[in-house]
């Protein structure tokens, strides 16, 4: 079921519940009026009935049944009896009597001073009644003709204006379903054109004040951050097949010109050391095309441990020392502190992976092939990390991009590298809900700060 039919059924039901309890109270308010206003009517009649043959010493019994014969305000089929205190009825009317009347009913009214009932159409009344020297039991019938063909009236008008409406409410509720949902369609109908050629597109936000308005405002803001992750993911397809396809061209081009003729063996085994230092450097860059994929989708403390920060940075001191014996590292820190207080909580694996890059970093762009790591722990909450070195430095307008992926500085395109590493790490660091921040002055010193907070698992 759509949700036009479903409010079309809501607001239909709402309306025959509302019609339905005002078409009753109605009927049921105009049946009370009628039947007090008959029995008022009928009492009256009754106690006017006996006034004249209890006060009016004229009036004999004979007399006022010829009288209520020819009386024009008579009620239809009406029947009064008038009995004493021995039950002996004292008069009654003209015709064969429409209720029954016995000792138990008279009894009845005395106890009550005053009953009604009714059998089949007639109405009946039996009230005591009392002049000046006695005390009378009345039983006065009659059949309420008009009253009960104006009910009946009243209620083929209500049951065919109830009909009416409910046709009529069918249709109003299909129409008001379809101008209500009609906003919602066009939203659904401009969605629905965007696609991953037209991401630029936006929805319509009406006069940005219903609710409409701020759900289409609320899409805009989605697609722009959709845009933005497609944007993203394109520069990262293209810049990653770029960084791949150069050292494959390279190793293709030199394997390519050796086989064109004879060489000597000294010339292959340049050749060869060449290729593997291509296929090393296209192993590294997949490996972090292969971390940063990883670390996207990474989910915290899916493989947490506890360990200690500065066995990683001496591990992986001595990593990247191996690989190049050339750089420097330093590594400063009090040896009064706690070991207790150097335990931090993460992926052992992820959190070497940024230490190594940072060093690599620092020792890579640094004029000595230097870097110097200094590690706080004077906050109780986190550990710091602090990793400088004296070089060229980064330019002002280059600090808010130097961590998107395969970014690299003006001033260091010389320097081999491919822009992954501290896009990694930034993404590293903050799956460790810590903080990495950088500060640079040109041709002097570039510091990195990372703060991880001491957690044990």
């Amino acid at each position: 079921m759509n949700i036009r039919t479903r409010l079309t059924l809501i607001f239909f039901s709402l309306v025959v519940v509302m019609l339905s309890v005002i078409c009753l109270s109605i009927y049921f308010f105009s049946e009370n009026y009628r039947k007090e206003d008959f029995y008022r009517r009928l009492k009256n009649r009754a106690t006017n009935t006996a006034k004249v043959l209890t006060e009016v010493k004229e009036v004999n019994a004979d007399l006022l049944k010829r009288m209520e014969r020819n009386n024009p305000a008579s009620l239809p089929n009406q029947y009064i009896a008038i009995y004493n205190y021995r039950n002996e009825e004292l008069y009654s009317s003209d015709g064969t009597a429409v209720v029954k009347v016995d000792t138990t009913l008279l009894n009845r009214i005395r106890l009550q001073n005053e009953i009604s009932f009714k059998e089949g159409k007639v109405e009946a009344l039996g009230f005591l009644f009392a002049d000046r020297y006695d005390r009378f039991t009345v039983v006065a019938a009659a059949i309420d003709v008009y009253g009960l063909d104006a009910l009946a009236n009243l209620r083929n008008v209500l049951l065919l204006t109830f009909s009416l409406s409910l046709l009529l409410v069918s249709v109003l509720g299909w129409i008001y379903a379809g101008r209500v949902l009609r906003p919602i369609s066009k939203i659904v109908s401009q969605v629905s054109e965007i696609t991953e050629v037209n991401m630029n597109r936006r929805l319509d936000e009406g006069n940005q004040k219903d609710e409409l308005s701020k759900l289409s405002k609320t899409f805009n803001s989605m697609l722009e951050r959709l845009q933005a992750a497609f944007l993203s993911q394109k520069n990262f397809i293209a810049n990653a097949s770029h960084e791949i396809k150069t050292p494959i061209t390279i190793m293709t081009s030199e394997i390519d010109v050796s086989l064109l003729q004879p060489r000597n063996p000294d010339y292959y085994v340049k050749v060869l050391r060449s290729v593997l230092g291509g296929l090393r450097d296209l192993n590294d860059l997949t490996t972090q095309l292969l971390l940063l994929a990883q670390t996207s989708a990474f989910e915290p403390k899916t493989n947490f441990t506890s360990f200690r920060i500065d066995d990683a940075l001496w591990e992986m001191k001595e990593e990247l020392q191996k690989a190049f014996p050339k750089y420097n590292v330093d590594i400063d820190f009090d040896l009064k502190i706690e070991p207790d207080s150097l335990l931090i909580a993460g992926d052992e694996h992820l959190i070497k992976v940024a230490i190594l890059n940072l060093m690599d970093n620092g020792c890579k762009y640094s004029d000595d092939n230097r870097t110097v790591i200094q590690l706080e722990v004077g906050n109780t909450d986190y550990i710091t990390l602090r990793f400088g070195n004296l070089g060229k430095g980064i330019e002002a307008d280059e600090l808010g991009k130097i961590f998107d992926p395969f970014f690299r500085g003006k001033g260091n395109l010389s320097i081999k590298g491919s822009g992954i590493g501290l896009s990694l790490v930034r993404r590293i660091v903050s799956l460790h809900q810590g903080t990495i921040t950088v500060r640079s002055v040109p041709g002097e010193v570039t510091e990195f700060t990372v703060r991880f907070p001491v957690r044990k698992v």
